[in-house]
């Protein structure tokens, strides 16, 4: 039969009966659902089921994925809170209307299947999952400052049980293929070359459903309440309701509503209309742009970069070249030190051991990708290299001069440097403009932020490759300008210097952390000090925050004494198992303010970055700070935080007079 052609997908049925709808949403590279493609399948499926067909294979046309969820522009426009459930209610509609649909449906995934995505494989009978790095199921709609709303909160649960659903729900963890068919998922996850004989299969032979196992049955029915009572109470060890009020709107619908969002009253803190205009939904959806933006400036085309060569096997080198590796990049590892090499293999083994736990076939992968290299024979082919040795100009000058000569003449050259001027680097080179700055962020591995640097002699195709480089191992490019701490340190350091301010006027740490968790930061000022080391403090504080004329006294104390912090055991606080010992800190032991005081100098220091052009502008001022240093994102970012606070303040005043 000949394929029926519309404006965002395509159908036809085979030879076999089989009726294959091809999504393609037009104009875009990854496919969305909205009312104008809901609308479209139901004409397909009505067509479809007048054809005498067998079954339906739902498939993507994109090379991206097959879904990545709800059109998060359309729902970042809904006027009110009724446009909101009008939304809701059409999409958990045209989910009800598929999962009855007389013939067997299955479907097809490659790449990603997230939020919507994965609520319309739910809806059909039967689910196939190409089995490589790329495919990624999940619900990530938590991190919007929403939930499933189409059916996922009541399919997932019941198809895989409460006590794998509910994480993936909580967390907006995805998982990849070979996960998906452990936890039951997926009914199959195959090489893609079978991947469609096995959708067909499925749609001819529908599997037969086993039910869930006893534990998830009492999970779901009779130890309800206690089930959602201790997810509530590990939610609560993470985030608090009154900044992150969509995880417990999940478990409050699930365990009371059935999964069904359209039966909860509007009032209820749980509700489609709570959600949707509450303000962290708004922050968070803000959040979700800047990262967009981000990612935007990865998408330049360059001379394709496939091998890397690090210079500098420490920690920071070490984990540059793992996430090169496991992101499909041949790497080539330097190091004058055999020992630093071999921690540096054992370190990367161990790393991908977790990372491709489920994947067998992309662990071995992504070891031989990872090549220790003592003798540098890899700069000669590598299309990027990186330094990340000490950080003594000298040294980098001439390990720069000799790279040059060594390196291919398209090569992108950069140094990791966190506190060194890119210009005074490049003074030795006889080509100065080919050095950029890639500076990464610790833990490598996990801080998704890496700035981009341009020095003034820097050559504006060189920075634009080093962004394609950054998105390629899956991390957010920041263009910033070269200047003392760029833009994450520089603002840092004055946030850090004003908590250990607050710790020498007689404040316990307990207490200045305490004041800035409740405000939403990942982690209190004073342990991330000890975390990065009292030494590491003083030296940033003297290159960054040049107004003070000396550390804090205590905290020149500790490191005269040696305590440096949680690498040797003790600095402001005492280590125990890789954790800070703290005492509780109660609520009211918080001054007033206390907070607000200490963000005050890092929103300043923020500012004035913008205003120097170390950041173009305060969007990518606000993306910089809450991907760099964890700046709580249900704030929107410290320069909206700020004026979100001084429009408070004048609608206050106004409201007085």
């Amino acid at each position: 039969m000949n394929e029926t052609q519309m404006q965002h997908l395509s159908w036809s049925v085979n030879a076999r009966g089989v009726a294959w709808i091809w999504l393609d949403l037009a104009e875009k590279s990854a496919n969305t659902l909205s009312e104008p493609v809901f609308a479209e399948i139901e004409t397909a499926l009505d067509a479809i089921a007048a054809t005498g067909a067998k079954g339906v294979v739902f498939a993507s046309r994109k090379t991206a994925g097959f879904v990545a969820g709800a059109d998060v522009e359309a729902f970042a426009a809904l006027p009110d809170a009724a446009a909101a459930r009008a939304l809701v209610e059409r999409g958990w509609r045209f989910m009800e209307r598929l999962a009855a649909y007389p013939l067997p449906t299955v479907a097809l995934i490659h790449g990603h299947c997230l939020g919507g995505g994965l609520e319309l494989a739910l809806a059909c009978r039967a689910r196939v999952a190409v089995s490589d790095r790329k495919t990624r199921l999940g619900l990530p709609e938590i991190m919007l400052g929403i939930y499933p709303g189409w059916g996922g909160m009541m399919r997932l649960p019941a198809l895989i049980g409460p006590s794998k659903a509910l994480p993936m729900m909580l967390t907006a963890k995805s998982v990849n293929a070979k996960r998906a068919k452990r936890i039951g998922l997926v009914d199959e996850a195959v090489p893609e070359r079978v991947a469609a004989l096995t959708a067909e299969a499925l749609v001819l032979n529908p599997p037969k459903r086993k039910g869930l196992p006893l534990v998830e049955r009492l999970w779901a029915g009779p130890l309800r309440a206690l089930f959602v009572q201790q997810a509530e109470k590990r939610l609560r060890a993470k985030v608090r309701a009154e900044h992150y009020p969509a995880p417990y709107a999940v478990l409050r619908c699930w365990s009371q509503y059935r999964g069904n969002p359209l039966l909860i009253p509007a009032a209820d803190p749980s509700s489609i209309e709570f959600l949707a205009t509450h303000p962290t939904t708004k922050n968070l959806l803000r959040v979700y742009f800047l990262q967009e933006r981000l990612k935007r400036f990865a998408k330049a085309q360059t001379a394709p970069i496939t091998r890397v060569h690090v210079i500098g096997a420490g920690v920071m080198g070490s984990e540059i070249a793992m996430v090169c590796a496991a992101s499909g990049l041949t790497v080539t590892l330097q190091d004058l030190s055999l020992e630093a090499l071999a921690r540096a293999q054992q370190a990367a083994t161990r790393w991908f051991e977790r990372r491709f736990r489920d994947d067998e076939t992309a662990l071995r992968a992504a070891l031989d990708r990872f090549i220790p290299d003592p003798q540098g024979l890899g700069v000669a082919q590598a299309d990027v290299i990186i330094e990340a040795v000490v950080e003594k100009l000298d040294v980098k000058q001439r390990l720069f001069a000799e790279l040059e000569q060594r390196a291919k003449p398209d090569a992108l050259l950069a140094t990791n440097t966190s506190s060194l001027s890119l210009e005074a680097i490049a003074e030795g080179m006889a080509a100065p403009h080919r050095l950029v700055g890639i500076h990464f962020f610790n833990p490598v591995t996990k801080m998704p932020l890496v700035e981009v640097v341009q020095g003034a002699q820097s050559d504006a195709k060189a920075v634009e490759r080093a962004l394609v480089f950054v998105g390629k191992i899956d991390k957010l490019p920041l263009p910033v300008r070269s200047a003392p701490g760029f833009l994450v340190n520089a603002v840092l350091a004055p946030y850090l210097i004003a908590a250990l301010k607050c710790v020498e006027s007689g404040i316990a740490p307990e207490v200045v952390d305490a004041a800035l968790e409740a405000f939403g930061m990942p982690m209190g000022p004073i342990e991330l000090v000890d975390t990065v080391g009292l030494d590491v403090a003083i030296l940033a504080g003297q290159q960054l925050v040049p107004d003070e004329p000396e550390p804090p006294r205590r905290l020149h104390q500790l490191v005269q004494e040696g305590k440096l912090g949680k690498k040797t055991g003790e600095g402001y606080y005492r280590w125990e198992k890789g954790k800070a010992v703290k005492r509780t800190v109660k609520p009211d032991e918080i001054p007033e303010g206390l907070a607000q005081r200490i963000i005050a100098p890092l929103v300043a220091a923020t500012e004035r970055c913008v205003a120097e052009g170390v950041v173009a502008d305060t969007d990518l001022a606000d993306a910089g700070v809450i991907f760099g240093t964890g700046f709580a994102p249900f704030r929107g970012g410290p320069l909206h935080w700020r004026n979100t606070q001084d429009t408070d303040k004048r609608e206050k005043s106004t409201e007085m007079t």
